[in-house]
């Protein structure tokens, strides 16, 4: 599993986890868990990976949006909705820390962690500025 995530740890949220978006998980209550703050940007590659995204390394000026935990217990059930195991060959996503950036790709000096995929993104199609749209989302579990 990836390191503990504490308190007070920002996260970037790009998708299904996004304030608002459509096909988010139900059971994670996040506005309780933690707050949520502004648009932020990120480098990646983000994909359509049929109702959800994915993102991968890459340089095109992703967005994203803050969160900050309060309650960390939260954590472990947002790592099992993005199917985050203990064996990275096995995950569906890996949570890593990523700098966060503002709107023209300059580095804010915070970091944040995020919900990496962790598969083959052939076959998939881009998202080419980066910005998954709240209404695409379906849900995933």
């Amino acid at each position: 599993m990836p390191d503990a995530a504490a308190s007070g740890d920002l996260f970037v949220f790009y998708g299904l986890l996004k304030k608002g978006a459509a096909g988010a998980p139900s059971a994670l209550d996040l506005a309780a868990a933690g707050d949520f703050g502004a648009p932020c940007r990120f480098r990646g590659r983000m994909f359509d990976l049929g109702g959800f995204p994915g993102v991968v390394a890459g340089e095109t000026l992703c967005h994203g949006l803050r969160w900050r935990v309060q309650d960390a217990g939260i954590v472990p059930a947002m790592d099992a909705f993005e199917d985050v195991t203990e064996d990275p060959a096995t995950s569906l996503y890996r949570r890593v820390k990523v700098p966060l950036l503002d709107d023209a790709g300059a580095a804010t000096g915070e970091t944040a962690w995020i919900y990496w995929y962790n598969r083959s993104v052939d076959g998939y199609q881009s998202v080419a500025d980066g910005n998954w749209p709240l209404e695409a989302g379906k849900t995933r579990k």
